[in-house]
């Protein structure tokens, strides 16, 4: 009766912690960061501000959560587009799906535009990392497994392909044709990733 119970109460601490998540994603999205208050949280997520503070001490923690839960989702959707692509074509059907993304108004106002200001430059290196761009890294690391020449400063590569991205996603509302605008930054990144593991050669 004692485990049920301690399950039950899991379940729901579980079930709350996500309605806040969901709650801050929709209105941080569309009101902004520093307009939302832990007050309209609460009461858009139906709990009460007790139980905010339950798994949260404030607003930057749960924006913390909320950028790690939006990167987790990105990584999953790259890895995906690019395990399901061809191995010619697994490069540019990542860099595709994470443009994607960062394209998505949560991830770019929240991750792109929020999280730096809010949580700091090196929390945010720190959480891109551990996902988005951990695949790029893994990404170039394999390749210089191989014998590349060019990618020598692996973890730079990844960042600056990563930040090609993410600036050019800032960039799309501006654009008088999105779907070319996207194509345009596909190449680019593409050549980019050429250039940087130019050389290549399978080990012997």
């Amino acid at each position: 009766m004692t485990e049920a119970f301690k399950t039950r109460r899991a379940e729901y601490a579980d079930a709350t912690r996500e309605a806040l998540l969901d709650a801050a994603r929709e209105l941080f999205t569309a009101q902004g960061y520093q307009q939302v208050s832990l007050e309209a949280i609460a009461q858009k997520a139906r709990v009460t501000r007790g139980a905010f503070y339950h798994h949260f001490s404030g607003k930057p923690e749960l924006l913390d959560a909320l950028v790690v839960a939006l990167q987790a989702e990105a990584t999953a959707r790259v890895r995906a587009a690019s395990a399901a692509a061809s191995p010619s074509q697994r490069v540019g059907a990542g860099i595709a799906a994470f443009l994607d993304v960062c394209s998505e108004p949560a991830y770019r106002h929240l991750v792109l535009e929020t999280a730096v200001a809010v949580l700091g430059a090196e929390r945010s290196r720190d959480i891109e990392e551990a996902s988005t761009f951990g695949l790029l890294t893994a990404a170039l690391q394999a390749q210089a497994e191989r014998g590349s020449a060019a990618a020598k400063n692996v973890p730079l590569a990844a960042r600056m392909i990563g930040r090609m991205v993410c600036e050019s996603a800032l960039l799309i509302d501006s654009a008088e044709d999105e779907k070319a605008f996207k194509a345009d930054v596909q190449r680019l990144v593409k050549r980019t990733w050429d250039a940087v593991t130019a050389g290549t050669r399978p080990k012997a």
